[in-house]
């Protein structure tokens, strides 16, 4: 069923190399196969994750080559799958409209509107997986080219493409994917217990007790247990604790030759931080440590790749007392805010930072109080402008201060974490009171470490979490918000910008310079960016259908049929 509007050729921001983009203003529309599904894109947001694409290219582990969940037959026929060295079109934060399917498509129709959840997680790289924007071409062209075998999520056959009303402004929707992603690392859920038929390692110092293993075991059963002891007597004390399971354990004297990435749960008795620091990297994705140190004091700071953390939904607990079932036991359910807390938000005025605030400032939530911090005064007082009357109106409370003049008093229930700095991590923690969650929302490479107090984060309980990215009952959570009249995503809009100002809006989002999202119309390809402040100047007549300052879907309308020109 194709669209006979379809053109030939259309304008594409290319990366090529690593930092290296280019302006395509021809590149072939791809006609769809039997399986695929052409999209119209409408619109764009900027994420800062495009700027760790630009800089990493074929190095992020997003980028590689599809190893599982396709055949290799399959993905030679899909046109927008680029892996490896080929270019790529980023942009993740898509709505899009269906205008050409195959004819082997069942479950897609032309003329849907859809928003794109862009995560693959089904189809696996060798160090992630596969991602629209990424080693699939994403929204920053007006056409590109999706497969259904692709967008089917398997196991519950949910749609990548997730159907959306007309009445939300594209600008709307497509914020959605970032809000998603707000969302998600508040609602993820967190394992309290060894991981069923996983793997578990216990690492016993010599003269360690070794305790609570039973309870732990008694809970959930692994599928393999190894047991790094340097004496006899303390394999002997972990083999006791696995008697009732009917496992065996496998014995190693060292920690060489162990594999990389290789267990589910590692349970260490002892306070070494070199040893912590290898059994980091023994740590699966989604791996829990635990730390026994029964009474012990750790030498030095302990260096934590945060990037994992964020990233691998790698864990952190543990106890200063001498049962391993103690660290599990502070594991929360979620990493959602809870009645009474006190949540900082570091970094709060940049984009993500300003969707944490909203978030929290129309949570409702009993006794709640926020405090956004950032070192920008213009920034911060916009925040205060938006997020501020939101607050007062659902009762929270909520203070705006600059770090480099206010002094910020530690003791919050809950940190976030917006701008990928290791020492920002530290000052998480040290503001982290008891009990305290620190959601590691900045998206820190892998392999960056923060030197962290460990032994004094497991005295206070402080929860360190990540999460990457979103899934679709996340984003359907967010799209049913928007359609109630619960959350206007706009809020969090700060400039436009057509083709031509890709990239300045990824230099704005990866100086920092932007007090909010950036929203890219691909339909308008020679328009640089704009700033909403600076549409009176520039753009008046779409300047006339802000509302308070901010983005409608008058003001939209107006600047598509504009061109992204000044109206005579």
């Amino acid at each position: 069923m194709p669209d006979t509007a379809i053109p030939a050729s259309q304008h594409a921001i290319q990366i090529v190399a690593p930092g290296e983009t280019v302006h395509n203003r021809a590149k072939p529309v791809p006609a769809v196969g039997r399986t695929q599904i052409l999209l119209r894109i409408e619109a764009v947001g900027i994420c800062f994750s495009d700027t760790k694409l630009l800089h990493a290219f074929t190095a992020h582990p997003r980028k590689g080559a599809v190893i599982g969940g396709l055949s290799p037959e399959a993905l030679a026929e899909i046109p927008s799958y680029v892996p490896g060295e080929a270019p790529t079109v980023p942009g993740h934060e898509v709505v899009a409209r269906i205008v050409a399917i195959g004819d082997a498509v069942e479950r897609h129709r032309t003329g849907e509107r859809v928003l794109v959840q862009t995560d693959y997680r089904h189809l696996l790289t060798a160090r992630s997986n596969a991602a629209f924007g990424y080693n699939f071409e994403g929204g920053l062209q007006e056409y590109v080219v999706v497969d259904e075998r692709v967008v089917i999520e398997p196991g519950t056959g949910e749609r990548f493409l997730i159907p959306v009303d007309e009445e939300p402004s594209a600008s709307a929707v497509a914020l959605l994917e970032p809000w998603a992603c707000v969302e998600a690392s508040y609602t993820v859920r967190e394992r309290g217990t060894l991981l069923p038929a996983g793997r578990l390692l216990v690492v016993a110092d010599p003269g360690a007790a070794v305790r609570g293993l039973d309870a732990l075991l008694a809970a959930a059963v692994p599928a393999s247990v190894t047991a790094v002891a340097d004496d006899a007597a303390q394999a002997a004390r972990v083999g006791t604790a696995l008697e009732p399971t009917g496992l065996a354990c496998e014995r190693a004297f060292t920690l060489d030759g162990l594999p990389p990435a290789g267990f589910d749960d590692i349970v260490y008795f002892g306070a070494d931080a070199d040893r912590i620091e290898a059994l980091e990297k023994l740590l699966a994705p989604r791996g829990v440590l635990d730390v026994v140190l029964a009474g012990a004091r750790i030498d030095r700071p302990v260096a934590v790749d945060v990037g994992r953390v964020h990233y691998d939904l790698t864990r952190w607990v543990g106890t200063t007392g001498d049962s391993a079932a103690d660290g599990y036991a502070w594991i929360p359910a979620d990493g959602e805010l809870r009645t009474g807390d006190r949540e900082a938000v570091i970094g709060a005025a940049g984009p993500m930072g300003f969707m944490h605030v909203i978030r929290a400032a129309t949570s409702g939530l009993a006794g709640l109080d926020v405090t956004a911090i950032d070192i920008d005064d213009a920034r911060l007082a916009h925040l205060a402008h938006v997020a501020g009357p939101l607050a007062a109106e659902r009762g929270v409370a909520a203070a705006f201060l600059n770090s480099r003049a206010a002094t910020i008093n530690p003791g919050f229930t809950y940190v976030a974490v917006m701008v990928p700095s290791p020492a920002l991590v530290a000052q998480a923690v040290d503001l982290a009171g008891p009990g305290a969650r620190v959601n590691l929302f900045a998206g820190f490479a892998v392999g960056t470490l923060a030197n962290l107090d460990l032994g004094e984060l497991l005295a206070r309980r402080a929860y360190l979490f990540g999460t990457s990215g979103s899934e679709i009952t996340d984003m359907k959570v967010v799209l049913a918000k928007l359609e109630r009249g619960d959350l206007d995503t706009n809020v969090s809009l700060d400039a436009v910008t057509g083709m031509e100002g890709v990239r300045d809006a990824l230099a704005a989002v990866e100086g920092r310079t932007s007090g909010g999202k950036i929203v890219v119309y691909p339909g308008l390809p020679e328009m640089g960016m704009i700033r909403l402040g600076e549409l009176p100047e520039r753009l008046p007549a779409v300047a006339a259908h802000l509302r308070n300052g901010l983005w409608t879907r008058a003001a939209e309308s107006e600047l598509l049929a504009s061109g992204g020109q000044p109206r005579p």
